[in-house]
């Protein structure tokens, strides 16, 4: 049997993931998006950058051969005491974790770095370093440096002084072997089972962290077919466990179950939660929470006029490309959307001193949002272009995020709380089908490259419609806790 590192990180990931690579049917696996593009050439691009700027001098294996000739390549490499290799492979066969077989483990270090000490080569040995895309250490990043390095105490008959990871921007870490290696044998004990007898992991949906995965559709319509408990909010994987043992296995009888049996496991007001999010989707209805109080008017005010707002971004470049605002001005009949849009990074004060004028101009107009992120980007801009403070503290004492009004007001029938879904269930559909904010950044990059207009206007469109939803959730909210105070 054979274990890569790619398969290994996949299975920390999800076990569900690294079955599919190994044995799934690859016409069920989703088109790459190009969102997992732009993340796989920024990876590059970082790993290229940290050569330049900390290992400009290296060897390499030849790239056209395979595996086991690369690894015979890389440890002439070693045998010689160069001092740097890059994309070398380690693979060894192991006897101790299947019973009457042997495992082939392949590794692919982006770095092996000479280092003082003994081994089978002479008075040195190699440490593996992993350059990562992310910004902070990760367990599966450590897990997957640690098995580099016990590929590597196979290979050099002495187990490297350390490991390490290097992030973004250029930051590196050291991961404690002592407490991760340990933690590398347990996870391909656990692997190599499923892997090696076909045991198909149990489906579970985890937006976060399925949303990138080719796997993603194929596991979404298993969900669904099943009615599985992950599709409800507030599910986590340790709940589901809980409801597990109490036989609870779908969303129907998850709205029959006991809240006082379900409560000793997790917690009455958490039952609760689960149980009345069931009832929503299973009856197809809102619920408002208990506590909600008359006074929803002073949370989700009305006026004359309103403003909706929306943000793109894009995080690589750390700006805020477009401030969409849609207008809304009942005396005068008038629904008007007025982009903020920067066609250069640079533009971004430009587009900032614009917004604020804009808002400035209806001072007494709540200002509708859905997330923490319009907040959060209003402090960053002010600060970062010097708004005077009183001016920042009228405008946020103006913003109304709705998503908060939202989860401490109301159950409705989604499988989740974004804008989106709600919108949806709604009946607000956006104009470009399948669309999301992280295609928007792929399509703002593409536009800074090529000057095409044509994705201009669909990133305009976009977070049009997005400030769009966020009026008609406004107003369905209003009309129902009306409706649910006067009944």
């Amino acid at each position: 049997m054979l274990l890569t590192d790619a398969l290994l990180l996949d299975y920390k990931r999800c076990q569900r993931r690294a079955f599919l690579n190994r044995y799934g049917d690859p016409t069920q696996k989703d088109p790459k998006r190009d969102f997992y593009l732009k993340l796989r050439q920024e990876s590059e691009i970082h790993i290229q950058k940290v050569l330049a700027e900390l290992y400009p001098y290296y060897h390499q294996p030849s790239a056209t051969l395979g595996w086991k000739q690369r690894a015979q390549e890389t440890e002439a490499l070693m045998s010689q005491g160069v001092d740097c290799i890059y994309k070398g492979v380690l693979f060894q066969t192991v006897s101790d974790f299947i019973p009457d077989d042997s495992l082939t483990l392949v590794g692919l270090p982006n770095l092996l770095i000479k280092s003082p000490g003994q081994s089978k080569f002479g008075e040195w040995t190699y440490r593996p370093i992993s350059i990562q895309l992310g910004r902070r250490p990760k367990p599966e990043y450590k897990i997957i440096v640690a098995y580099y390095a016990y590929l590597l105490s196979l290979t050099q008959y002495s187990l490297p002084s350390t490991a390490q990871l290097i992030l973004r921007p250029i930051k590196t870490y050291d991961v404690e072997l002592g407490t991760w290696l340990p933690k590398v044998r347990d996870i391909i004990l656990e692997c190599v089972p499923t892997l090696d007898h076909r045991q198909e992991p149990e489906v579970f949906i985890s937006r976060q962290r399925c949303s990138l995965c080719h796997w993603y559709s194929h596991c979404y319509t298993l969900a669904q077919s099943q009615q599985h408990l992950s599709l409800v909010p507030g599910v986590t994987p340790s709940r589901y466990e809980s409801l597990q043992t109490l036989g609870i296995d779908s969303v129907v009888s998850l709205a029959n179950a006991s809240p006082a049996k379900m409560g000793e496991l997790m917690g009455l007001d958490i039952a609760n939660q689960l149980q009345l999010q069931a009832q929503s989707i299973v009856q197809n209805r809102a619920f408002s929470k208990e506590h909600l109080s008359r006074n929803y008017q002073v949370f989700i005010p009305s006026a004359s006029v309103e403003l909706y707002f929306d943000i793109e971004a894009e995080p690589e470049l750390n700006v805020d490309y477009l401030l969409g605002i849609l207008l809304v001005d009942r005396p005068q009949n008038l629904k008007q959307f007025y982009p903020f849009f920067a066609e250069k990074p640079e533009d971004e004060k430009i587009i900032w001193l614009s917004f604020i004028t804009f808002v400035n101009n209806y001072p007494n107009a709540p200002i509708f949002h859905y997330s923490e992120y319009e907040v959060e980007t209003i402090k960053r801009l002010a600060n970062l272009y010097h708004t005077p403070q009183e001016q920042l503290e009228s405008l946020l004492d103006r913003c109304v995020d709705l998503h908060k009004q939202v989860i401490n007001s109301v159950f409705l029938p989604v499988e989740s709380y974004s804008l989106k879904s709600l919108a949806n269930w709604l009946g607000f559909q956006w104009r470009d089908p399948g669309v999301s904010g992280d295609q928007c950044v792929c399509w703002y990059d593409q536009w800074l490259t090529t000057g095409d207009r044509n994705l201009l206007d669909s990133i305009l469109r976009y977070n049009e419609d997005d400030c769009w939803a966020t009026f008609h959730l406004k107003n369905w909210l209003v009309e129902f806790f009306f409706e649910s105070f006067s009944s």
